[in-house]
């Protein structure tokens, strides 16, 4: 589910706007930083706090 809300966020932004998402499903990790990669999209920031990860994502087209 994380990978869906991520590219629904990423579609209702603007080119150059910043998207945080905060998910708690530990797969998470490795498949929104995947997903932000083959999409084209920069991966700014990765946390991870407990079991609350959180991932800040730059839309570059």
């Amino acid at each position: 589910m994380p990978i869906a809300m991520t590219k629904e966020g990423i579609d209702d932004i603007e080119i150059g706007q910043i998207l945080k998402i905060e998910a708690d499903d530990p797969a998470a990790e490795e498949d929104i930083k995947r997903w932000a990669k083959r999409t084209g999209h920069n991966l700014l920031k990765f946390e991870k706090k407990g079991n609350i990860l959180t991932f800040i994502i730059k839309k570059n087209k």
